[in-house]
């Protein structure tokens, strides 16, 4: 049987995940952030580097046992994993925002003046905040930032995540409403956390108590 996988996103979770893990005792320091090796052995554990919009799909499909991850990647891509520990760490939140200007205006009022058009990176967060609110949207899909969207007429809103807010506030857009928060979490493929937990259970239990501490 192969060694424990655990996927790590790269980007800015990277780091406080590193910490996190070398709390617990699991040998990190062949993981390098920025580094080209992308499958890393770290004794007990073998370590998978990936995108953090795929690293979801890696444990879905069962390519990875466990992963560090932010909930909002669990949000937008729907993945059937289990949620195993809130780390508490990376906190962010997803939003609706608009131009200052746009504000004032209810979403009641939205209601009655046919199909606003929100651009996202984040479609499925947005379709069904917006089903769930009954306002009827087109989504414009971005790959880049969504918040030059309103300014240059692509779309009324935005729905993005945000951590301190500065560049919605930059760019004259301001928080019409929050949809989720987001955090890191660890979470498991559901047939490994079967099969191998008597691997995993240790490690959730330790990082359970490095999340309390």
């Amino acid at each position: 049987m192969r060694p424990l996988r655990f996927a790590l996103a790269q980007g800015l979770l990277l780091n406080e995940a590193l910490g996190a893990l070398r709390a617990i005792g699991l040998d990190v320091s062949g993981v390098t952030p920025g580094g080209r090796r992308l499958v890393v052995d770290g004794g007990e554990v073998e370590f998978v580097l990936a995108r953090p919009s795929d690293i979801a799909t890696y444990v879905e499909r069962g390519a990875a046992d466990l992963a560090i991850v932010g909930k909002d990647v669990l949000l937008e891509s729907g993945a059937r994993v289990i949620e195993l520990v809130d780390l508490g760490f990376g906190a962010c939140r997803f939003v609706v925002a608009a131009p200052r200007g746009a504000v004032e205006r209810s979403l009641d009022e939205y209601r009655h003046l046919g199909t606003l058009e929100v651009a996202t990176k984040y479609p499925n967060v947005a379709e069904r905040h917006f089903r769930e609110r009954d306002i009827a949207v087109e989504i414009v899909k971005v790959a880049g930032s969504a918040e030059v969207a309103p300014l240059v007429g692509l779309a009324d809103w935005i729905v993005d995540l945000v951590a301190t807010g500065r560049t919605l506030r930059a760019n004259d857009l301001a928080i019409v409403e929050e949809i989720a928060s987001s955090t890191a979490r660890l979470v498991a493929n559901p047939a490994s956390y079967h099969l191998r937990r008597r691997e995993i259970a240790p490690l959730v239990e330790r990082l359970a108590a490095w999340a309390a501490a």
